[in-house]
């Protein structure tokens, strides 16, 4: 697929963010404030910061986030992609090891599946040449494709008149409930999109699983601009 192929929702979401300017995105870093909760029907939401950096030229993502369990005391998870394997592990005041998993078939697609979603972070990484490959749904939504290292995943796309990604979704990403993997509808939600560095990016975001017909929100963040604020570099 080439650009002048794009469904036109998706060549309009690309005019919108990139304003013209193709140049791949080599790196970004956000600092993000948030909430979060370890599953659909936990009632206890817990804070949380972390630092999420990308490679989009690499496919590979490493999120390094600490959740607050009480004054004092917090976890800390972090989570990567690249070379078509997944990663996540739990510590406990980052340094008791709580859990760990590495390069599990279901831990693997549900990371690729993580990047796609949030490569409107890193929206040259949706471009056809980045191995994207896009089908219309509907005027407002489209459906992109992705293959690497073996692994294919695909996401609904949804989008605004303006051309902004505002939802994505999956009639089955992996994700882990308990001591087993399964397969649940998962959906995400952006806004408030602003201008970085020459690219418009949303500055707030929430994801959740689908439990018992209703989206449960587990994860709930923005954008942090003080401190290290969000960094993003062209190739």
């Amino acid at each position: 697929m080439i650009e002048k192929d794009l469904p036109p929702v998706v060549a309009q979401y690309f005019h919108h963010v990139l304003s013209g300017n193709r140049t791949e995105i080599a790196k970004v870093s956000l600092s993000q404030s948030g909430k979060q909760r370890p599953s659909p029907t936990s009632a206890k939401w817990m804070s949380f910061t972390a630092r999420h950096q990308i490679w989009p030229l690499e496919t590979r993502f490493l999120w390094d986030g600490r959740i607050r369990l009480v004054r004092g005391i917090h976890l800390r998870v972090v989570d990567s992609y690249g070379g078509g394997v997944g990663s996540g592990r739990v510590q406990l005041l980052s340094l008791l090891p709580l859990a760990s998993a590495t390069d599990v078939p279901e831990l693997n697609s549900g990371a690729l599946h993580r990047y796609l979603a949030e490569a409107v972070w890193y929206p040259t990484a949706l471009l056809p040449r980045a191995k994207v490959r896009w089908h219309e749904i509907s005027k407002e939504a489209a459906r992109a494709t992705l293959t690497e290292h073996d692994l294919t995943v695909s996401l609904e796309f949804r989008f605004n008149r303006n051309g902004e990604v505002t939802g994505i979704y999956s009639p089955g990403r992996y994700g882990r409930f308990g001591n087993r993997y399964i397969q649940v509808p998962w959906e995400g939600h952006f806004s408030n999109y602003q201008m970085v560095n020459g690219i418009r990016i949303p500055m707030q975001g929430e994801v959740g699983w689908y439990h018992e017909g209703n989206l449960e929100l587990v994860w709930k963040a923005k954008i942090v601009r003080t401190g290290p604020g969000p960094q993003i570099s062209r190739r």
